[in-house]
């Protein structure tokens, strides 16, 4: 196991190269921050609905899906029900609903309908939630990168200053331009990756020998329902937790919400969603299989696993590994680019889009004179570089947090998405919303993710399961959010 060529590293220098020159290819070409932030709202509905699971889902999917399949078995194909779900509600409510208004931040809307300090909220929350997202899929991708090297621990910070500068540049000079056909050409080595993977697993066991037939003694139990709160994973939980974090993230996320308004109208930006959970769906499917394939691999060559280790102790490293070790050579390059693309893809929008929260929501919305458009394009950028240097600081925390990748993901994450959409939940949905309850309930909703998330260490117990985390705070949040309306009513005059 000799790891990656010299050809392949000059492929990966190339690709990072390449990503660079489209972004100041496009910086020449923004003259506003319509531009920068919406790309003109005329954007190619299929190349926005594959930026969009590029944004949302593809680092997760990539980096956490065959170590999670590989330890605990494919329970989060459950999970694919979710998809068709999402799409109704996402495509035939909450799309309608916010294509009404032509906004650069989703945030604006809260003010219009509630006022002022629920809109900052919202924007603030968001901000820590993607500033959160990008700290921890930065770390992921290092700690890949790191397998793929053959470096120790000592690099870790190095490598994710390199992978996060890439990203924090491009995207910063072109805008949401370069972030859209960037991504869309990140998810085809993402996705070609995952697939060379499994053929060449396939091709090197003779066969599929490597597909399980039975479930798995060492996989834990995962019952389709129960009422065991400490219980990791069941098939009616991941359902629950996949179709809520679809719903919350399209219904509330600046980056899913910017997404839409980079399309002409309500029927061009539901075709995007479609493609994304289209592509969503497949990608599922092939990250389930590259698990799968690996296991088999490692169980038909038991040597191929680093002394001291064990498959399932070694689960979220066994992926890159085999990328570096058994992939020929350039196709490893090719797909190491498709890892290293995964992670910027979501850490590019992350800085566009919190970009364009930090200019309208509070640079805009509390400036006393106007500016011309070439300085506003230049403030977004200096913002970029700032969010991009905080993620940075802010990824080297996330090995504190406990858990396989896709768990440390969930909980730390998961603690913002449905507590940020409680916000829009009652400024849309509940005609008794007040200012004071929304946010009262958002922040009683986070007070209960928190607790659910990190229930160990707080009241030394077992750890509940991430399935319940969304749920709880979505419940909790509308809940409290309603009864606090209901006592402290919005005033005649308010917004509505």
């Amino acid at each position: 196991m000799n790891g990656l060529h010299w050809i392949d590293g000059i492929i990966i220098v190339t690709y990072a190269g390449a990503m660079l020159a489209l972004g100041w290819y496009y910086s020449r070409r923004q003259q506003s921050t319509d531009e920068y932030f919406t790309g003109g709202r005329a954007m190619n509905p299929v190349l926005v609905g594959v930026s969009l699971f590029a944004t949302l889902m593809s680092t997760i999917s990539y980096l956490s899906s065959p170590g999670e399949i590989i330890k605990n078995g494919p329970i989060m194909l459950a999970g694919t029900v979710s998809v068709p779900i999402g799409y109704l509600i996402v495509g035939y409510i909450l799309i309608p609903t916010f294509m009404k208004y032509r906004l650069t931040s989703a945030y604006e809307l809260l003010e219009i309908k509630l006022g002022v300090s629920t809109r900052l909220l919202g924007a603030a929350m968001f901000i820590a939630l993607r500033v959160l997202w990008m700290s921890t899929l930065l770390n992921f991708a290092a700690e890949a990168m790191l397998v793929i090297l053959g470096w120790d621990s000592s690099w870790l910070l190095p490598v994710t200053i390199v992978i996060g500068t890439v990203a924090l540049i491009y995207s910063a000079l072109g805008g949401l331009q370069a972030v859209v056909i960037t991504d869309a050409a990140q998810f085809i080595l993402l996705f070609g990756g995952a697939v060379m993977i499994v053929a060449v697993v396939t091709f090197q066991l003779g066969g599929f020998s490597w597909f399980p037939t039975e479930w798995d003694p060492a996989w834990k139990p995962q019952p389709v329902f129960s009422l065991d709160p400490y219980l990791r994973m069941t098939v009616v939980g991941v359902i629950a937790m996949q179709t809520l974090w679809t719903v919350c993230t399209a219904g509330a996320d600046q980056t899913a919400v910017q997404r839409f308004m980079a399309t002409k109208d309500a029927a061009a930006a539901r075709r995007s969603y479609l493609v994304n959970s289209v592509v969503g769906l497949a990608v599922t499917v092939v990250m389930t299989l590259v698990g799968l394939a690996l296991k088999g691999y490692c169980e038909a060559v038991p040597s191929f696993v680093p002394a001291g280790e064990t498959v399932a102790s070694y689960a979220d490293r066994l992926f890159p590994h085999f990328i570096a070790n058994k992939l020929p050579i350039g196709i490893a390059g090719l797909v190491v680019s498709g890892m290293f693309a995964a992670a910027m893809s979501s850490i590019d929008s992350g800085v566009n889009s919190i970009s364009a929260v930090v200019l309208r929501d509070f640079v805009d919305r509390f400036r006393q004179s106007p500016v011309d458009q070439v300085t506003h394009v230049r403030i977004a950028r200096s913002i970029a570089i700032v969010v991009g240097s905080i993620v940075v600081g802010g990824s080297t925390l996330i090995p504190y947090v406990q858990g396989n990748l896709l768990e440390v993901s969930k909980r730390v994450v998961g603690v913002l998405v449905a507590p940020l959409f409680t916000l829009f939940f009652m400024a849309l949905f509940v005609r008794r919303a007040s200012v004071i309850g929304t946010n009262v309930g958002a922040l009683s909703g986070f007070a209960s993710a928190i607790l659910v998330s990190y229930w160990s260490p707080i009241v030394e117990e077992r750890a509940l399961s991430m399935t319940l985390i969304s749920p709880t705070a979505l419940t909790v949040g509308v809940t409290v959010g309603f009864v606090v309306s209901c006592l402290f009513p919005k005033k005649a005059n308010a917004k509505s």
